[in-house]
């Protein structure tokens, strides 16, 4: 398995001390340290920059959030709960953290106002996909608002093909702007309509305004939380994949997630999606379309609660294994 406690594994010395500093001076290496703070607490080459397949974006992003708050905190719950889940994964019979998963230190963004902020994290996110050079991008967050930098600065990257952004949420997302913020984390979708067609996937809440936008614009197509939990029907996956286009940015809201899964949010709605249905969409989703890019936001821990923060790093985790698989899968053909 990757070293992550092992001292005398590949990985110790020069090598560890270059992928951050929190490694431990020359000479007290072989000591019991605890796993690192990185995504799945890996330590040794697969979690060096030069190895990675994927590259962790912790952006503890928080400033327009309406009910409850605390998804500044999600990103390091996240990482927390890595550290201690097991790095064999049975659906693929293997361990997707050999393939590389580098984690960079937090982006903190401006306080100078949300619009400041979304600029800046726009510009920040453009240099982040030049110097990752086709590495997958995983950026966790924090409110919502973030998903649309990051969906910007993936369109104005990519050549060719529009961008089609796969929604995973409760919500639409598509209000122009929410208690006086145009880049709020109820407006990330509209403000990234006229650079990405959207596919919104578990969708149980909405407003007027919203609903009229979903009417009107012919690139967003709405897969409702009620068609998702027809018995023995799972055709609404085979919607959701047709209306994507070949390349696809996946954003992940957890309050997708029903509350019985993942209280731990910032408005949970009662009626959303379950484990295993989810992973087995989202393993086509990265098998049948290429994903160029995905976040994972509004995570708002709970202290003493850790099923949640377990679960969403569990996600994470699940997602890199199915990149990991559909490029080795592109790679043979």
């Amino acid at each position: 398995m990757p070293n992550r406690r092992d001292p005398d594994a590949p990985g110790r010395g020069a090598e560890a001390r270059a992928i951050g500093s929190s490694a431990p001076p020359p000479g007290l290496e072989d000591l019991p340290w605890e796993l690192p703070h990185r995504f799945l607490g890996l330590d040794g080459p697969e979690a060096s920059f030069s190895e990675a397949g994927a590259v962790i974006m912790p952006v503890p992003y928080e400033s327009t959030t309406s009910y409850g708050g605390g998804a500044r905190e999600g990103p390091a719950a996240i990482l927390e709960a890595s550290r201690f889940l097991e790095l064999y994964d049975q659906e693929q019979g293997e361990e997707p953290a050999r393939h590389g998963i580098h984690t960079l230190p937090a982006l903190e963004l401006t306080r100078e106002g949300s619009t400041a902020a979304m600029e800046e994290l726009e510009a920040h996110y453009g240099r982040v996909l030049e110097a990752l050079e086709g590495r997958l991008p995983v950026m966790l967050g924090g409110e919502h608002a973030i998903s649309a930098p990051a969906i910007r600065a993936t369109a104005r990257h990519l050549d060719g093909d529009r961008l089609s952004v796969l929604q995973m949420d409760a919500h639409a997302d598509l209000r122009d702007g929410y208690e006086g913020a145009p880049w709020s984390h109820a407006s990330f979708a509209y403000r990234t309509l006229d650079v990405a067609d959207y596919v919104q996937v578990g969708i149980r809440a909405v407003s007027t305004p919203e609903v009229e936008v979903m009417e009107r614009e012919e690139g967003v197509r709405v897969i409702w939380a009620e068609a998702m939990h027809r018995p023995g029907d799972d055709g609404w996956m085979d919607r959701a994949l047709e209306a994507l286009g070949p390349r696809v940015y996946l954003t992940f809201d957890v309050d997708y997630f029903d509350p019985s899964l993942v209280p731990s949010t910032g408005t949970p709605e009662p009626g959303g999606g379950d484990w295993y249905r989810t992973l087995r969409f989202l393993r086509r989703v990265f098998n049948e379309r290429e994903v160029v890019g995905l976040d994972v936001v509004e995570l708002a821990p709970t202290p003493g609660l850790h099923a949640p923060d377990f679960l969403v790093a569990k996600l994470v985790y699940k997602l890199l294994g199915y990149h990991f698989e559909a490029e080795r899968g592109r790679a043979d053909t």
